[in-house]
């Protein structure tokens, strides 16, 4: 009986739909406090106790990067609508960044992935698995020939980490005043552009 009270009074069939159960829950909450939310606060949002949650996500830690990760794909897919039919890189990742840095507000989720702040023990969340993967879907869905700018699969890994720490400085410090949308276009244009292409210059010999 103790189980039916649990889970909506409809147990999950199988470990798998438990796990997606629990992820859509911390979803669900991160949504609507707009904070990080902690184990306890998914077993009772669940009707559960703390050690089903514990069974399936060892700590909130892991347990916030799946939820932030579920929840990313609707902004990927807004994201690159956004940016489609440009093909200039440096246009592509203004584009980009700034769009990221605004989505920020209206997804809390992906705030939490941009920050690394999964748990104060870990402030390098940001260069995660996780969010790498986040970074490199992200840049693999622009209208961008990486090729023929000089990238390979381990310039492109760098480059991911370099938007990655530079989308964070922005969204942990955004300056006082935040610079307007189009401020931070030409600033991203002009410092983040020269570093973007120069991937594509030949090396200077001395």
């Amino acid at each position: 009986m103790a189980g039916r009270r649990g889970w909506g009074g409809s147990p999950p069939s199988s470990d798998d739909e438990a796990a997606q159960r629990i992820v859509a829950a911390a979803v669900d909450l991160i949504g609507r406090t707009g904070a990080a939310i902690s184990i306890a606060d998914v077993a009772e949002s669940l009707g559960v106790i703390r050690q089903t949650v514990y069974r399936y996500f060892p700590s909130a830690e892991t347990l916030m990067k799946a939820a932030a990760i579920a929840s990313v794909d609707s902004f990927l897919d807004r994201l690159a609508q956004h940016v489609r039919g440009i093909e200039d890189p440096v246009d592509a990742l203004t584009e980009g960044v700034v769009y990221t840095l605004a989505d920020v507000r209206r997804t809390p989720h992906l705030g939490i992935l941009l920050s690394g702040s999964y748990s104060n023990a870990h402030p390098d969340g940001l260069v995660s698995d996780e969010a790498q993967l986040f970074g490199a879907t992200m840049i693999r869905r622009f209208d961008v020939d990486w090729d023929s700018y000089g990238y390979g699969e381990a310039s492109l890994r760098e480059l991911v980490e370099y938007l990655l720490r530079t989308m964070q400085s922005f969204f942990v410090s955004p300056g006082n005043p935040p610079r307007s949308d189009d401020d931070l276009r030409r600033y991203l244009r002009r410092w983040m552009g020269g570093a973007i292409l120069a991937q594509a210059q030949p090396a200077v010999r001395v």
